[in-house]
């Protein structure tokens, strides 16, 4: 008897299916035991310390471990046991028809939160409110409930009674109520090439927080005393000096306000207010100018000379007031021209510091 190959038996289609049935099991199998080792690799590295997963990480192993069942995931689950990961779908199932929360409980209804947002809103906006005052003004929204209910969505939200909410205004609070008699100063560092070689240029600002109005009270390389009073004589100026008008200003306690400095300040009616030390927000308009100034253009630029960098700043100064819109200004201008918000004319583009910094316009018919 001849025996024929089993392979005379298929034809080439069907052989060169199998052929590659085989290549992407041997692949399939290939990157499996690579995926086990390097779980494995990731254990040792992690010790004998327990994983913690989160609630979707365990459902995203059940769902795809019930597939495998129990004998499969003995050879594939390295950081959890199978048990565990079918103990997971279990659970997952068992949530699905839980209607628990549907049920409705005996008792008093719940308030809505809607309610209880608007409720811990008027608060949070109102220290000296009570709880009276409160349930009067959520009355004239529509919302009638009792001054008690009122005292325990507060409780729920910890936020104390009116008598304590009121002892001590927030900072908040303060810059609000102060906001068209308040400005704030700060520093901020550029690197210049000079012929001395790098050169660290120190500029100082001032900022109005009610309009954003930005002063450049001064640029040096030497911050001492004698200057930093000459600059507190032009700020306090009665004509045209930056804090005209102001009774306080924000500065954090950096050394270069100096005693001096500070002293010509009250002498013409401006009160300082130091800011505790490490605490940028509670300066934040000042700080995130500096932040814009730098994103916008200096760090984007090289300065030889304080020439090119007194140019560049008042550059930018100009584009800030006239060019930019300021989302903290419902995304209005400072200083808009006649021409903004027009329909009718050409669409031009205006450039600064060759094309860093551009501003588009109507142009006049």
């Amino acid at each position: 008897m001849i025996k024929i190959p089993f392979a005379q038996y298929l034809s080439p289609i069907h052989f060169f299916c199998l052929l590659l049935a085989g290549w992407v099991n041997r692949e399939q199998l290939q990157a499996i035991e690579y995926l086990q080792t390097e779980c494995a690799v990731l254990r040792e590295l992690l010790g004998k310390k327990r994983l913690r997963l989160n609630d979707d990480q365990r459902r995203r192993l059940a769902v795809k471990g019930r597939t495998l069942g129990r004998s499969r995931l003995a050879e594939f689950a390295t950081i959890v046991t199978p048990d565990a990961i079918l103990r997971w779908h279990r659970t997952l199932v068992a949530n699905k028809w839980n209607f628990s929360k549907k049920r409705v409980l005996p008792g008093r209804p719940a308030i809505q939160s809607s309610i209880a947002e608007v409720t811990v809103r008027m608060a949070r906006e109102n220290s000296t409110w009570g709880y009276d005052r409160i349930a009067g003004a959520l009355a004239n929204l529509g919302h009638d409930i009792a001054p008690n209910t009122v005292k325990n969505i507060l409780r729920e939200h910890g936020i104390e009674p009116a008598p304590k909410r009121s002892r001590v205004p927030r900072w908040s609070e303060f810059i609000k109520s102060h906001l068209d008699s308040l400005a704030a100063t700060d520093f901020f560092t550029v690197e210049v090439w000079t012929k001395n070689g790098l050169v660290t240029y120190f500029i100082l600002f001032v900022i109005e927080l009610a309009s954003r109005r930005v002063e450049i009270a001064g640029v040096t390389a030497n911050p001492d005393s004698a200057w930093m009073q000459q600059i507190a004589r032009n700020l306090t100026d009665v004509e045209d000096g930056a804090l005209r008008g102001k009774k306080y200003i924000l500065m954090d306690r950096d050394g270069k306000y100096c005693q001096e400095f500070r002293d010509t300040l009250r002498r013409a009616g401006v009160k300082p207010l130091r800011l505790p030390a490490r605490s940028p927000n509670l300066n934040a308009y000042a700080e995130r100018f500096v932040r814009t100034i730098k994103e916008s253009c200096l760090d984007r630029m090289i300065f030889f000379g304080e020439k090119m960098l007194r140019h560049a700043i008042a550059q930018f100064c100009d584009h800030y007031h006239r060019e930019r819109n300021h989302q903290g200004l419902e995304n209005r201008l400072i200083e808009p021209d006649d021409d903004v918000g027009q329909c009718a004319g050409q669409i031009v583009c205006d450039q600064r510091l060759g094309g860093l910094l551009k501003y588009y316009r109507r142009k006049a018919a």
